[in-house]
């Protein structure tokens, strides 16, 4: 081998040199090389052995003359053309490389390929220099799916895949588990409504900003932003959960760092799930789910403090033992000593033991969703944390939480053979109040609602809108929704307790839907609670006493009257109860509680409801000879507590019975089951509210509409209860007492409510004594009742109209006529002639001088009336089917 100056390749050159030299070799022809460079000093004249020596050795490069390895030389400095890229590229910016990152695993995705740092695997033929050394760690680890970062994990793209594994095996692995964190966490971070707000972001600074320790995320948000999430969380509620509190805890840790001062735990409550289970429908296959169910609260236990990291002292040498996490099932204690090895005894450690509030509920079925002929299921369900003393005994709550089991010594004793006992551990609860449906209302519904007010005729329309089903029934129905609207209560000071509510009896003839208002309010109510005289019992109606089985303490359970708490409690059949039951009912239905005194429980419990009681008269009919005390089998102490009492009597009128008949059949055609298309209702159309508008309506007024009594008439009021008073005494009827006065603000602030005024206004004044009198004088003997009618009939004349006051009067013409010509004529009569100068004087009484509007409207002609002008007559036509 020669050396020339000119040799391409030196060996001690720089790595530079090198890779130009190796690929001047690869491009060159064979027939250009030249002979390598005298001057180089390398290679020189040396054998093979001492080549092969210095390769064992290695090569020094940092020698005397290493700087003549940096000296330019053009010669050597060229590359083939053909294979250097020189295309501009323009700079990419970090949106665009995102997007390109994005579009290439979406393409990955659909040919099926899948990237990870396990393709990253080196083959061992590789050379060590190729692949550098932190890049061929990485792989081996996430290969392992170990790592000392968890930053280190590659993104799992598809978490559904479980490899086989269940799901609660699959997510409790570091892999799954930390990319479900992650996910989560992005998911908090980035997730936006409809109006592009960060609602998650929100609800995370608004929980600080209230020093709170959880947050509500919606299921239907989750399962719209990441599927996985929502699919793994129903089948494994504990881990899944278990991994987003840790997650939102350093989420929370990332923005306030000294968040943890205020609360060392933070929970992400569920809500929304999309399944609603009945208490009696969980099975077997709901145990350890996440599920959702409804209920009413009728037991609580109190707060305990539960153990949640356990540390325990050896008692014989006072090491300190722990933690230890105490689960739900058992108490975890510790087996040896690691200081003196001995078995115990071990004593809680209580300064660094931690604890968490822990409460236990009985949620029993809401009473209109138990079948017939079954009694209502209940369930118990544990309460922790923030989650305590959410709720009473009443309450109708709607929880999301886990299904899950434990095991019960006493009960397999009892059974005989092995069950476990069932609970719900609660995640998140809803307390159905009013409250919470106005936090529900969407601006959109306020808006109509406000509009609503504002309508003249918005008494008419509510009034049209209650219990559209039952024909007439004016007078019912007013007074059904000036008990719904309610009034306001009054406790100045916390002294002397005045209640706000309006208590109603209904009282009357069989088939006259008395049944059928009280089940129509339960279902419009917020809140209702129904029972009947005839099942129910002084402790069913109140509380009774009871020994828990567990603890063989007496706890109190809730009837119907604490159930009905800031609602209704409508009793059917009132005549029926025994009077040591009704007794008890007393002090509910004025001083609204219920004081108990038994088995050493010294309490009073809160029964601030309305109550809507129906009854039947004794015999079965009402008599209007006799007094209502006389009908009715109720003492006067009870009948002083109604606010309002209405009288229903089914009365013989054909032209009534007609229309009443028409509209029966009309409505079972119009809502026969195989009847697909409903002929438009005979009712007013232009009045009817929507119900679940009604509903709204009804809970808004009552939640945001406080009436002062600054305006208030009170010369009116007290002018009207002496008079009253007098006439009372000298019927020896229903007596008057304070408490009508009570009932008539009651209604007046109610009837203010309705039209959602802030102060009642001499309207409302004269409404309430409206209702008042009428429900006075309807109680009255027949023979009393005209008398009286023509005492107040300045007041029962308020905001009638002239059409319904004359077609009133000419009804009662038209019986009595029609009665005279049965008796002479017999059932032959065809029509009924009644005199105009009878009308024009009974008119003058209540100031009604022009009766020709009356002639012109559709109540006269769709009554069968006809005015005879030449004779000076008005003729009704009866019912062929009648005459």
């Amino acid at each position: 081998m020669s050396n020339n100056d000119s040799s391409p390749i030196r060996a001690n050159g720089s790595e530079s040199d090198r890779r130009g030299n190796l690929r001047s070799l690869m491009t060159s022809p064979v027939e250009d090389f030249e002979p390598f460079d005298h001057e180089d000093e390398i290679l020189g004249d040396t054998t093979a052995g001492e080549i092969h020596d210095e390769e064992d050795e290695g090569e020094e490069l940092f020698g005397d003359n290493m700087e003549n390895d940096y000296r330019p030389r053009p010669e050597l400095d060229h590359y083939d053309e053909t294979m250097l890229d020189e295309e501009v590229y323009s700079d990419l910016s970090q949106a665009d490389r995102a997007a390109a990152e994005a579009e290439m695993r979406r393409r990955d995705r659909a040919l099926g390929i899948h990237r990870d740092d396990r393709d990253l695997i080196y083959d061992k033929s590789d050379p060590d220099d190729e692949i550098p050394r932190a890049k061929r760690r990485a792989a081996e680890k996430a290969a392992e799916l170990e790592t000392e970062d968890q930053d280190m994990i590659e993104s799992i793209e598809n978490l559904e895949d479980t490899k086989g594994h269940s799901t609660k095996e699959w997510v409790s692995m570091l892999g799954p588990r930390t990319e479900i964190a992650n996910r989560f966490k992005s998911f908090l971070r980035s997730f936006v409504d409809d109006k592009g707000q960060y609602i998650y972001r929100d609800s995370i600074r608004r929980m600080c900003e209230q020093n709170q320790s959880s947050f509500v995320v919606a299921y239907t948000d989750l399962a719209n932003k990441d599927a996985s999430l929502a699919y793994f969380l129903p089948d494994a509620p504990f881990q899944m959960l278990e991994i987003f509190d840790k997650a939102a805890k350093e989420l929370v840790l990332t923005i306030f760092p000294t968040y943890e001062r205020v609360t060392s735990d933070i929970f992400v409550r569920i809500s929304d799930l999309p399944l609603i289970e009945e208490l009696r429908t969980f099975r077997k296959i709901h145990l350890n789910q996440l599920i959702r169910t409804s209920g009413v609260v009728t037991a609580t236990t109190g707060v305990l403090p539960q153990l949640s990291v356990v540390k325990y002292d050896c008692v014989k040498c006072g090491y300190v033992l722990g933690p230890f996490v105490q689960s739900q099932n058992a108490e975890t204690k510790p087996g040896s000593c690691p200081e003196c090895q001995s078995s115990g005894p071990f004593s809680i450690n209580m300064e660094q033991t931690l604890y968490r509030n822990y409460q236990k509920i009985t949620l029993q079925e809401s009473p209109g969703r138990i079948p017939a002929g079954r009694i209502p299921r209940s369930k118990d369900c544990i309460l922790l944390a923030d989650l305590c003393d959410q709720c009473k005994p009443g309450d109708e709550v709607e929880i999301t939480g886990v299904y899950s089991n434990n095991y019960d010594g006493s009960l397999n004793t009892d059974q005989g053979f092995p069950v476990f006992a069932t609970v719900i551990m609660v995640n998140h609860m809803i307390v159905k109040n009013s409250k919470h449906v106005v936090s529900s209302l969407t601006d959109e519904d306020v808006a109509t609602i406000q509009r609503l007010s504002k309508d003249p005729r918005i008494m008419d329309r509510v009034i049209a809108s209650i219990a559209p089903s039952i024909y007439g029934h004016d007078f019912i129905k007013r007074a059904l929704a000036l008990t719904l609207f309610g009034g306001e209560a009054k406790n100045p000071g916390d002294k002397h307790k005045v209640r706000g509510d309006i208590n109603m009896l209904i009282c009357g003839d069989p088939g006259t839907a008395k049944s059928q208002f009280l089940k129509y309010t339960e279902k419009i109510a917020p809140r209702a609670v129904f029972t009947t005289g005839q099942g129910a019992s002084a402790v069913g109606l109140t509380a009774y006493v009871r020994r828990n089985q567990v603890s063989r303490e007496w706890t109190l359970e809730a009837g119907a009257l604490v159930l009905a708490d800031q609602g209704v409690c409508l009793i059917d059949e009132f005549d029926k109860m025994n009077d040591q039951d009704r007794t008890s009912i007393h002090e509910a239905m004025e001083q609204q509680s219920i004081s108990i005194s038994k088995a050493g429980l010294v309490t009073s419990l809160q029964a601030r409801c309305a109550v809507i009681a129906a009854a039947n008269p004794i015999g079965g009919r009402y008599d209007p000879s006799m007094t209502f005390s006389e009908n009715v089998n109720l003492s006067e102490p009870i009948l002083s507590r109604f606010d309002i009492l209405c009288v229903v009597k089914d009365e013989y009128d054909p032209m009534q019975d007609q229309k009443l008949a028409k509209f029966v059949i009309s409505s079972h055609i119009r809502h026969h089951p195989s009847k697909e298309v409903h002929e438009p209702s005979e009712s007013l159309t232009d009045l009817d509210i929507p119900q679940e508008l009604l509903k709204k309506f009804i809970v808004y007024s009552k939640v945001n509409v406080r009436p002062k009594l600054t305006n208030m008439d009170q010369d009116k009021i007290a002018n009207m209860y002496s008079q009253l008073r007098q006439e009372s005494m000298s019927t020896g009827s229903l007596p008057i007492t304070v408490r009508h006065i009570e009932s008539v603000i009651r209604m007046a602030e109610a009837h203010a409510r309705i039209h959602l005024r802030d102060s009642v206004q001499d309207t409302d004044v004269n409404m309430a004594i409206r209702m008042m009198l009428e429900s006075f004088i309807e109680a009255q003997k027949f023979s009393v009742m005209k008398k009286m009618r023509a005492t107040f009939q300045k007041y029962l004349a308020f905001q009638k109209d002239h059409s319904e006051l004359l077609f009133f009067i000419l009804r009662q013409l038209t019986l009595d006529q029609l009665a005279y010509i049965r008796c002479k004529e017999g059932p032959q009569a065809t029509h009924v002639e009644i005199m105009e100068k009878d009308l024009i004087e009974r008119a003058k009484q209540i100031n009604i001088f022009n009766l020709k509007d009356f002639y012109d409207s559709g109540l006269f002609k769709t009554n069968n009336f006809v005015y005879d002008a030449k004779r000076k007559v008005i003729l009704q036509s009866l019912p062929q089917e009648q005459a």
